[in-house]
């Protein structure tokens, strides 16, 4: 007897019991076989993929696209319409670089303005503290001139 990983049941075990009455089932067998997978195909070696520099296979290859493919159809712009584009955009652009300059010119101006007031208004802040303390150091003096009179 040999002695194989599979092991298969007695022929008596071997039948579908689902059914009875059917004799077509009492004949298949409860498992399905394994299914084995395909061989792959051998590849061939792809050669060498070496080529010339200056060799005219180098290059992206055009597609040749027939008169009835959907990309031969597509809407390609002409040059004119490339450089009226792009003549719109950098005017587009030259717009918003001239609208961005005048408010950064309007937010410089204001800069200067505050800093101006800001300077004035810590002028006046230092002279009142001088002539706050002056009055505080002749009001020390007054009064102990006149505490010791008495």
């Amino acid at each position: 007897m040999e002695d194989n990983n599979t092991t298969t049941p007695p022929n008596n075990m071997a039948t579908d019991y689902r059914s009875d009455s059917s004799t077509e089932s009492s004949t298949e067998p409860i498992h399905a076989p394994v299914p084995t997978r395909p061989r792959l195909p051998s590849r061939k070696s792809s050669g060498t993929m070496i080529v010339d520099r200056d060799s005219g296979d180098v290059g992206p290859v055009e597609p040749q696209l027939g008169p009835d493919d959907v990309r031969s159809m597509s809407p390609r712009r002409t040059s004119e319409d490339i450089e009226t584009l792009g003549k719109a955009a950098r005017e587009e652009l030259q717009r918003h670089a001239k609208a961005l300059q005048d408010s950064l010119l309007t937010l410089f101006d204001r800069i200067e303005a505050v800093r101006e007031e800001h300077d004035k208004l810590d002028n006046n802040n230092k002279f009142l503290q001088k002539y706050i303390g002056d009055l505080m150091t002749t009001s020390k003096f007054t009064t102990t001139g006149t505490k010791a009179k008495k």
